[in-house]
């Protein structure tokens, strides 16, 4: 069954290598989405059911001001359950936790499968953490436009109450994924490179000089 799927990819990476890696990468990306949508809320379950770190208080780096004059942070968890607070430290230490379980993960798969990169894998490691530094404050600042407005809908303007955290839960982790998805990729094409070989380099080179030989003759 899996043996002729594989024959035809291999023949559509041949002749499609970019957009095979792309489908590829969407394969695992949403694979891993996946795996941070069942993490996330279980991590917030027992970090809010086993620990008092939703009140905890966790806003960091001021950036701005909200259209009510309120300080606008990078990290904006205020202390207290959501809808009405913030999450606190619990909301933050899931949703990072979470995400870097799935980055971890992403990098060996997206390395070895999607891009089948050769290099130093410790540089692409430093590169792959300072991305995903800069990616991780730029999710953070956008979920300041959208994490409360969502709760707020779901848990207490359709009524939902948990059911509906569950889902904000689920949603808000798949925006994230979505900001990862589309900033990682062009990322992923320059930190994981697939260079020739010497003896691949050699046998080109053999293969190029004959074949020069036999038109001349």
């Amino acid at each position: 069954m899996f043996a002729p799927v594989a024959k035809w990819w291999r023949s559509f990476a041949r002749k499609r290598p970019e957009l095979s890696k792309f489908l590829m990468f969407g394969l695992i990306s949403n694979g891993v989405t996946v795996l941070q949508l069942a993490l996330m809320p279980l991590f917030r379950w027992g970090f809010d059911g086993y620990t008092n770190l939703a009140s905890i208080n966790f806003q960091v780096l001021p950036v701005g001001t909200n259209v009510d004059g309120s300080t606008y942070f990078i990290f904006d968890y205020a202390a207290g359950a959501l809808p009405a607070g913030g999450g606190g430290l619990a909301y933050f230490l899931a949703v990072q936790i979470t995400l870097l379980i799935a980055q971890v993960l992403n990098f060996f798969l997206q390395r070895r499968i999607t891009f089948q990169s050769n290099t130093s894998i410790w540089v692409a490691a430093l590169w792959y953490s300072i991305a995903f530094v800069v990616i991780t404050f730029l999710a953070a600042a956008a979920q300041g436009f959208y994490k409360a407005p969502i709760y707020g809908l779901l848990m207490d303007t359709w009524g939902w109450g948990q059911t509906g955290a569950v889902v904000a839960d689920v949603t808000t982790m798949i925006i994230n994924s979505a900001i990862s998805f589309w900033v990682f990729y062009p990322i992923f094409k320059i930190i994981f490179r697939k260079v020739p070989d010497a003896a691949s380099a050699t046998t080109d080179t053999r293969d190029d000089g004959a074949r020069v030989g036999s038109t001349t003759t």
